[in-house]
Order: structure tokens, then sequence, then C-alpha cells
């Protein structure tokens, strides 16, 4: 209709084909908790796993069956999706996936984007907080008030999501010192010409 709202993006495909798509994504996301697509792709993905994690929390029989049509391996995501996700989701009350934007992935330069599940192992904003964290703490500034609610937004509803957001933000700043050490040990080392007694040709010896 023209003039009229877009209800959801065709794709390309017509309606089966289209469908077909959107559940080999959804299937993918829910096995990797990640996945790399053109960005009308995952805004339509996303729609769809947003009903499969409501369809999770339901866990009724009705909400199984609904779910089991959709996966195309719902030996290994049913179980993932009524236990581990339900739980995972339990207290929050939307949002259950994110879509960020990246650099195009093919060579037609078509709009690129992640979609992920929050809250999970492969979060990116909870990865990218953490990195920003590490920086800002050793500034004089300290913690900016952008990255305070950045904070809050990836811990709010993540399991002992401040604790894990410690441990991993120490992680960062331990590997950073022991590359700044492997930095000043490669300085330090110069090369001095040593000459071989026995062919009297100079060697080159590290100190």
């Amino acid at each position: 209709m023209a003039g009229g709202a877009l209800k959801y993006r065709h794709l390309g495909r017509k309606s089966s084909h289209r469908q077909a798509l959107l559940r080999n994504l959804v299937t993918s996301l829910f096995e990797h908790e990640s996945i790399s697509t053109t960005w009308p792709k995952a805004k339509e993905a996303q729609r769809l796993a947003e009903k499969m994690i409501t369809l999770g929390k339901r866990n009724t029989q009705a909400a199984r069956n609904k779910a089991q049509a959709v996966f195309y391996k719902p030996v290994e995501l049913m179980p993932k999706l009524f236990n581990e996700l339900r739980k995972r989701y339990l207290s929050r009350p939307g949002g259950y996936t994110r879509v960020l934007r990246i650099e195009p992935l093919k060579e037609d330069q078509a709009p690129s984007a992640i979609l992920e599940l929050v809250d999970g192992p492969r979060d990116m904003r909870f990865a990218m907080t953490a990195k920003t964290l590490v920086k800002e703490r050793a500034t004089d500034e300290g913690v900016r008030d952008l990255t305070a609610k950045n904070i809050v937004k990836v811990t709010r509803f993540r399991e002992g999501g401040q604790e894990e957001l410690e441990r991993t933000v120490r992680a960062l700043e331990s590997r950073e010192r022991d590359e700044e050490r492997r930095e000043q040990g490669a300085i330090r080392r110069k090369v001095y010409p040593v000459k071989d007694k026995q062919t009297g040709m100079y060697i080159r010896m590290n100190k």
C-alpha cells in the first residue's frame, strides 16, 4: 500500500524462502549466540529471536511446539532455550537481543551487522565496556558518566554481572601489563658482535 507503514522486510524473497532464511539465522544465533549478516536480515531475525525467548519464558507445551517448529536443530537447541536461556532472561522484561552495525562484510558494501544474545559469553557491549573501563581507570579523569551508565546497562540483569565485569577488567589489566613487559624486554635487548675463536668470524649475541 502506497504510504503505508512497513510491516516487515521482504528481503528480496518470496514468503517461504524468507521464512526459511529467518529460521536458519535464528537457529545459528541460538547455537552460537552471535552471528554476522546484513543489517536488514539481522533486524528481521531479531524479531523472531525475541519471540523465541518469550516462548522459552512461557515454558508451556504450546510454546514448546511453536519453538520446535522454528529450530532446524531442535534436539540441541530446545533444552538450551527452555533451560539455560529461560533462566538467564527470567528477570529481564525484554530486549533479549542486540543488533550492532559493523563495517560491510562483502564487496557489494551492503550494510552489515552483528546480531547477538545479550548477557551471554559473547556479549560485545559487555566486552567493550570492560575495555573502556580499563582505559579510563588508568587516566587521571577516572570513569566517565557515559561509561558508568553503560556499566549499569550491561550488568543490571546479568547474574553476578558486577563481579564478572570486575574479573574481566582484572584479566584485561593483567594482559596489558604482560604485553608492556614483553615490549620493554624487547627494547632492552641489545646485539653485540662477538668474534668466534675457531672461525675468526664475528657472530651476533643478544644481551
